[in-house]
């Protein structure tokens, strides 16, 4: 998928902003309704609403998709700006232990290439967090990044590749890319903040399209 040069560059170098706009929020849960499935999100600042209104991101609308499906369904963020497959892993065990989600949305890698982290490591961490749900009687759900191009075409083939392949190893769900239609638009500046890296709040419905499919089917 290409995705545009200019915009992606920009993206690319700063990513890992670590606002702590999440942190104080981290994984607080919103009931959707009383009882019923625990979705636990586990991202970046991509899933922390940064730079946006209070429940104007993909997650809090994700709520409004569960109650407006008439889910049941409870949504715990855990999404930390900056955060890495390595935070992530690290992270799990306990907020398995603490919510006890029917459903895990790991949304974590792309950190990781910014920093230049080898993708072995990226993929053995996506690996063993979603063993380690899958272990804990939950299902997982995996949600790709691709790269700007200015990452080169071999190295953003075998980034995305990781998600691929840890998904159909452990027989997990995979959203490719998060960002389809907002960072491969041809106009993909319309659809982010003033610093041209998080997507605005226009952006998020466009995100949620992409992941609700797999949330949906990981609920029946």
């Amino acid at each position: 998928m290409n995705l545009n040069r200019r915009h992606c560059i920009a993206f690319a170098a700063t990513l890992t902003a670590t606002g702590n706009y999440a942190g104080a929020a981290m994984a607080q849960a919103t009931s959707v309704r009383s009882g019923g499935t625990r979705i636990l999100v586990l991202g970046d600042s991509l899933s922390a609403e940064y730079g946006l209104r209070r429940g104007t991101g993909w997650v809090a609308l994700l709520e409004q998709q569960l109650a407006k499906e008439k889910i049941a369904a409870t949504v715990v963020n855990a999404s930390i700006s900056g955060d890495t497959t390595s935070g992530g892993r690290a992270r799990l065990t306990a907020l398995l232990k603490q919510h006890r989600p029917q459903l895990v949305v790991i949304e974590l890698g792309a950190n990781d290439a910014l920093r230049g982290l080898p993708l072995t490591m990226t993929q053995d961490n996506l690996a063993a967090m979603t063993k380690e749900v899958q272990k804990s009687g939950a299902k997982a759900l995996s949600v790709g990044m691709q790269l700007p191009p200015n990452f080169g075409r071999e190295y953003g083939q075998r980034f995305a590749d990781v998600f691929a392949a840890v998904a159909k190893s452990h027989k997990a769900a995979l959203v490719p890319f998060m960002l389809k239609g907002v960072a491969d638009d041809a106009d993909s500046q319309r659809w982010f903040q003033a610093d041209r890296i998080h997507p605005r709040e226009e952006a998020h419905p466009v995100i949620l399209a992409n992941i609700w499919p797999e949330i949906n089917k990981g609920l029946r």
